[in-house]
């Protein structure tokens, strides 16, 4: 065998030993995605190099915090493209449903978003469509409006279990831990019936360079309390209370903007005119019952008045 041959062999043995090092080292791994990839430096096992499949990128990712929402959500829409997930039922006040977003160069969502059509809209920074759509040419965007107040809301199924102050302190410790989120940004959690409020409030001037964005939290959240949970697999979602284990379900994400929403109601849609049709028709019909009943009652009084007088002929005759 030629010593040419033997070198680019032994190479080659290299390479494999170091991917298979690095693929049993446990302690890289992407915590903030199950489908991350992370590979740590030779010799240096605390340096995890970590990407994240975006369509047909491979784009660097932070695997220590959470991550931009704009990149997960276009990850899933070209995924829902090829067939392999099916869409999430939407719970946005948006009612656009999942689309495949343009995203600046740190995951930030672009302010104007067209989805490879002619047609375009402005969005906030958690890409929820702020704006009526309108032709590429004429739809301007000329600042990314922040959202600075996002509502996570979730159904409480075991409502008899834990007071409401230990949920609280459970949630509060959840938010901060799994989502690295700081405290100051939890503004509020309430309670209403089985329903639970977390209000997070995170103005552009007081959040910090490399904090968390309380609107990839929301992501994150409705992900979780739906059980499709996009963490690495052996960190379950879980509001331990005191020992006890809060159910939740049936999230609902709100977002509250800077700046109030452009979006006109010219364009109803076909549920809201089903349901205005219906009513109308309800209207019109108790109308026509309420006529109709009233001729009656008028010509049976007629008839009445008429036979009264022609009793009081005959006696008189």
């Amino acid at each position: 065998m030629e010593i040419s041959t033997v070198l680019r062999l032994g190479a080659v043995l290299v390479v494999c030993l170091v991917y298979i090092t690095q693929a049993q080292d446990p302690s890289c791994r992407c915590a903030t995605h199950f489908k991350g990839q992370c590979n740590s430096a030779v010799g240096n096992a605390s340096a995890c190099s970590c990407t994240l499949g975006v369509g047909k990128d491979l784009q660097p990712v932070d695997c220590t915090k959470l991550m931009p929402k704009c990149w997960l959500m276009k990850r899933e829409s070209l995924l829902k493209k090829e067939g392999r997930r099916e869409r999430p039922p939407n719970a946005l006040v948006d009612n656009d449903g999942l689309y495949n977003p343009d995203c600046e160069s740190d995951g930030t969502f672009k302010a104007r978003q067209c989805n490879g059509t002619e047609t375009c809209w402005c969005v906030n920074t958690a890409g929820v469509r702020r704006t009526d759509k309108g032709d590429l040419q004429t739809r301007k965007c000329p600042e990314l409006v922040r959202t600075y107040w996002v509502v996570v809301q979730m159904k409480r199924n075991n409502s008899d279990i834990g007071s409401n102050d230990d949920v609280k302190e459970a949630l509060t410790n959840l938010i901060t831990s799994r989502y690295n989120l700081p405290g100051k940004y939890i503004d509020n959690i309430e309670f209403e019936g089985p329903y639970i409020y977390v209000d997070l409030k995170q103005n552009s001037s007081s959040k910090a360079k490399g904090e968390v964005d309380i609107t990839d939290v929301g992501y994150y959240m409705e992900k979780d309390i739906k059980g499709e949970s996009i963490m690495n697999t052996d960190q379950a979602f879980a509001i331990s209370a005191k020992g006890n284990n809060i159910a939740v379900t049936e999230p609902l994400i709100l977002y509250i903007d800077d700046k109030p929403h452009e979006i006109s109601m010219k364009r109803l849609t076909a549920g809201v005119i089903a349901v205005i049709v219906v009513v109308v028709v309800a209207i019109v019909a108790g109308i026509v019952v309420l006529v109709l009943t009233r001729r009656k009652r008028g010509r049976y009084e007629k008839a009445e008045m008429k036979e009264m007088n022609e009793m009081q002929k005959e006696l008189n005759s």
